[in-house]
C-alpha cells in the first residue's frame, strides 16, 4: 500500500474523530476498514475546518506531531483489521459465539429472558443499559467489545453499542435490540406488562431514516422516550410520565456531551482517563500490548484535540468544568432539597439514565471534581447503592 493512501487513512480517523458524540475512547475507531478501497491519490481528502482551525492556533510543530501520531494510527489500525488472507474482514450475517466477558446472576429474575449485552465499558449509553438492568435485578452476559476490531458486532450490521440480544426470541432464534433508549423503554414496557411479548412492544418502537443537512443519514426512533401500556392502565400520573421523558431526553441532550470535553479537557487528564479506561474495561484481556499502548497514548493525545472540537460543537464554556457544574446543578436544583430522586421515593427512567450516564466518568477528575463543586453526590451515592444492590428487583419478583 503507498504512504500516501496510509496519509489518506489518517486524515480520514481526523474525520471520524470530529463527528464523535460519547465519551468512550472506542469512538475512535468508528471507521469503516473498506473505506480504504475507495481511495485514490488523485483524490482532494482534507479534514474538517474546525479541526483544522484548532491545530493552526495551536502551532505548526503541534500539527504536525498530531498528523503524525494519526499516521501511525492508520498503519496500525489497517493491520488489525486485515484477514489472514490480507484482505479486509466482511462482516457476517450470522451470529457467532463470543467469550462472555462476565455473567450478572440475581435470585429474583423470573422473566425467563435471556439477555446478553453487547458493550464497552465505559461508554456512557451502555452504563444506561446497564444501570437499568442492575437495577431490577435482570440476569444478563456481558460481551466485551473490542474496539479496534469490533469482531463482537460485525455480524449485526451495527456498528455503535450498546446492542441487547434476547435468545429464544424472533425467526431467527434472537431478537436484536438497538439504541439505549429503546431497550430501556421496551424492557421497561414489557415489565409493565407481561401479558404482552417483547416481539409486540419492539415493533412500537420503528425507526425513521432521513439525512441531516451534511447528507449523511440519520436513523431516529420517535417514541423511544415513550413507554407502552396498551390496555393496561398507566402506574404514574401524566405529569410523572412527562417528567420521567424529559430528564431521560436531558441526560442525551445535555448530560452526556459535558463528558468528553471534560473527561479529556488536558493532556494529563486525558491520559489518565485512558489509563483508567483500561483498567475498567480489561484491554490487557482484550488486547495485544502494543494494541493497548496505542490506543492509550494515542488516543488520549487524539482525544485531547477532539474535546476541543466538541467544545465548539456544544458551545460549552471557556471552562468546561463550569459547563458540567451547570448542567450537574440544574439537575440537583429541579430535584429540590426533600425528594431523594426525580422519581420521588423510588427513582424513575430519568434517575438511572442520568446515573448511567455519569458513573462512565467515575474513575477520572472531572467526576471527583464535580463531587466535590456540586451537590450531586448525596444523589449519586444513592443511586448506587440501589442500583448495585438491585432494589428495582421486586418489580420482576412480583411479576409487575
Amino acid at each position: 500500500m503507498k504512504v500516501t493512501r496510509f496519509a489518506k487513512f489518517g486524515l480520514q480517523i481526523h474525520r471520524n474523530l470530529e463527528k464523535c458524540r460519547i465519551l468512550s475512547p472506542s469512538s475512535i475507531f468508528q471507521l469503516k476498514p473498506t473505506s480504504l478501497r475507495n481511495f485514490s491519490t488523485k483524490n482532494s481528502f482534507r479534514p474538517n475546518r474546525n479541526f483544522g482551525e484548532i491545530l493552526n492556533r495551536s502551532g505548526g510543530r503541534l500539527g504536525i506531531g498530531i498528523s503524525a501520531c494519526t499516521f501511525t494510527l492508520g498503519a496500525v489500525l489497517y493491520s488489525l483489521t486485515k484477514s489472514p488472507s490480507g484482505n479486509v474482514a466482511a462482516a457476517s450475517s450470522e451470529r457467532p459465539q463470543h467469550k462472555i466477558s462476565r455473567k450478572v446472576r440475581t435470585h429474583t429474575d423470573n422473566t425467563g429472558l435471556k439477555i446478553t449485552l453487547y458493550q464497552y465499558q465505559t461508554c456512557p449509553f451502555c452504563c444506561k443499559v446497564r444501570a437499568f438492568l442492575d437495577y431490577y435485578g435482570f440476569n444478563y452476559d456481558v460481551i466485551e467489545v473490542n474496539s479496534v476490531r469490533q469482531t463482537e458486532i460485525k455480524w449485526s450490521g451495527y456498528r455503535k453499542v450498546p446492542i441487547v440480544v434476547i435468545d429464544g426470541l424472533g425467526p431467527d432464534g434472537y431478537l436484536v435490540l438497538k439504541d439505549s433508549t429503546v431497550i430501556i423503554s421496551i424492557l421497561k414496557s414489557f415489565l409493565l406488562d407481561r401479558s404482552r411479548s417483547i416481539n409486540l412492544i419492539q415493533q412500537c418502537y420503528p425507526s425513521l431514516e432521513s439525512k441531516n443537512e451534511k447528507g449523511k443519514k440519520v436513523v431516529e426512533f420517535p417514541n423511544r422516550y415513550f413507554l407502552m401500556y396498551f390496555d393496561s392502565k398507566p402506574d404514574r400520573s401524566p405529569e410523572a410520565l412527562k417528567l420521567e421523558r424529559k430528564w431521560r431526553r436531558w441526560t442525551d441532550d445535555c448530560l452526556v456531551h459535558m463528558l468528553s470535553p471534560n473527561v479529556y479537557r488536558t493532556f494529563s487528564e486525558a491520559f489518565q482517563a485512558f489509563n483508567y479506561f483500561s483498567e475498567v474495561g480489561e484491554w490487557e484481556q482484550n488486547f495485544s500490548n502494543l494494541e493497548r499502548k496505542m490506543v492509550i497514548y494515542v488516543g488520549a493525545f487524539v482525544m485531547y484535540f477532539i474535546g476541543k472540537v466538541l467544545k465548539r460543537r456544544h458551545s460549552l464554556k471557556d471552562d468546561v468544568r463550569v459547563s458540567l457544574y451547570d448542567a450537574l446543578n440544574e439537575w440537583t436544583t429541579a430535584l429540590g432539597k426533600n425528594q431523594k430522586y426525580m422519581g420521588g421515593d423510588q427513582p424513575n427512567l430519568g434517575d438511572l439514565s442520568a446515573y448511567g450516564a455519569l458513573s462512565s466518568i467515575e474513575g477520572c477528575n472531572a467526576f471527583q471534581d464535580a463531587l466535590n463543586n456540586t451537590k450531586i453526590r448525596r444523589w449519586y451515592s444513592d443511586m448506587k447503592e440501589i442500583v448495585t444492590s438491585h432494589e428495582g428487583a421486586e418489580v420482576i419478583k412480583m411479576g409487575k
